[in-house]
């Protein structure tokens, strides 16, 4: 299958918005991989120049074209799939993710974050990575291990929202920020734009569930991604409504909403559709196994919408 680069230029990045008007830079077949350079950061969080640390010089090409700008995300494409139409399922395959980046950056600002009451200041900190050894080692000394993924996965959303935000995650996908989408995972969304219209960013080195103080560890990665075309059938109804993923050991639901409670039904609801869609059991006895079963784990709870995921261990069910 061919293979596509998609570069992070000032022609090729959007800097903190979805829309569905906004023109794919590269149009790609069902099945054929394509690679997306991401950069991450804005000039207000990058390092000084006392510091030693690198700004990549993809990074400061973005930053010096002035871009219009509205949320914190610079997205990478959008790359159009041929053929994609509303109702169609996307099944993003995430290949390989590289580090892009020799540091990252963590912090908070004031009135964000989950305890902005608690914490009103300005925080930031620029961290080291190892890329040979995939580590970071934390200002106080603690070195953490790295799982690099893709905060923000998502298509364009429905024509009629208009231009909004990449930091609010919704039925498109979006600012996820799903630690489980790692190298190896599948991330499945559903088509709303013709030609799906795929973009990618906000890199993360590492982080917990929950992304409490509102970044993770902030990074350039490159990643390489397969995506597959599910078609609709015709006069069918769409194939999936909401973000659902996979790993090699787990299925996965989502949910998001302002309220976390919401947010956790919504998760567990999609987890029972989906319970019920692959296995003879009825809503209850799903309902009933998701009690027994399903690991449910707080996303995060700083990008407004909040998120809740299930997870489900293979070979339980199927």
């Amino acid at each position: 299958m061919p293979h596509h680069h998609v570069p992070a230029t000032p022609a090729t990045v959007h800097w903190g918005m979805f829309d569905a008007a906004l023109p794919a830079v590269r149009t790609i077949n069902s099945g054929e991989t394509v690679v997306f350079e991401c950069v991450s950061g804005g000039p207000e969080v990058m390092p000084p120049a006392a510091s030693g640390l690198v700004i990549p010089p993809a990074l400061a090409a973005i930053h010096a074209a002035n871009l219009p700008r509205l949320g914190g995300h610079i997205m990478t494409g959008p790359v159009a799939i041929a053929g994609a139409a509303p109702g169609d399922m996307l099944e993003i395959r995430i290949e390989e993710i590289a580090l892009g980046a020799d540091w990252g950056f963590c912090g908070f600002r004031p009135l964000a974050g989950t305890l902005p009451e608690d914490f009103p200041k300005r925080f930031l900190s620029h961290i080291p990575v190892d890329r040979a050894r995939r580590t970071c080692r934390l200002p106080w000394g603690t070195e953490l291990p790295l799982a690099p993924f893709f905060g923000v996965i998502g298509v364009a959303p429905p024509a009629h929202y208009g231009r909004i935000s990449t930091v609010e995650p919704r039925e498109h996908g979006g600012n996820l920020d799903n630690k489980e989408l790692t190298a190896g995972s599948t991330l499945f969304l559903p088509v709303h734009h013709p030609g799906a219209n795929l973009s990618v960013g906000d890199g993360h080195g590492v982080q917990g569930d929950g992304e409490v103080c509102i970044n993770a560890l902030e990074i350039c990665l490159t990643g390489t991604f397969t995506p597959i075309l599910h078609k609709k059938p015709p006069g069918g109804a769409p194939l999936i409504a909401y973000p659902r993923a996979e790993t090699a050991t787990h299925f996965i639901s989502m949910g998001m909403h302002q309220d976390l409670d919401l947010a956790m039904n919504k998760a567990l609801r999609e987890m029972i559709r989906f319970i019920t869609g692959r296995a003879n059991l009825s809503p209850e006895e799903a309902y009933q196994f998701c009690s027994l079963a399903v690991d449910f784990h707080v996303t995060q709870t700083v990008n407004g919408e909040k998120g809740v995921h299930g997870m489900l261990r293979k070979g339980l069910l199927f």
